[in-house]
């Protein structure tokens, strides 16, 4: 798992990659492993959908699969990339929120 979610980080830093592994049905089992994967698989999950956060509705899909929670709780007790990883896709996620809000 951890090098899958790696490896589609890797992946996801291609525009049209991104898009692809969202329809793909990624983006679940990459939130999933964000609260029950060992340390670098959750840094990996936050990297995927970091980059995959670059497309609105790959936006919506990591809000509505319940990304928001378990990336908040990265900040607080992930590594310094977690961290990094998490606190860029949450902002992406969020300015979508404010930009349709406007």
């Amino acid at each position: 798992k951890e090098n899958a979610a790696g490896a589609l980080w890797n992946l996801a830093f291609i525009d049209k990659n991104s898009v692809a592994i969202a329809q793909a049905g990624a983006i679940p089992p990459l939130v999933n492993l964000l609260t029950s994967g060992s340390a670098d698989a959750k840094e990996n999950a936050a990297g995927a959908l970091r980059h995959s956060a670059k497309d609105d509705e790959n936006k919506v899909a990591i809000a509505e699969a319940g990304a928001i929670p378990p990336l908040v709780n990265l900040l607080t007790s992930g590594t310094a990339d977690a961290k990094s990883r998490s606190s860029t896709c949450l902002l992406q996620v969020l300015l979508l929120q404010k930009k349709r809000s406007c």
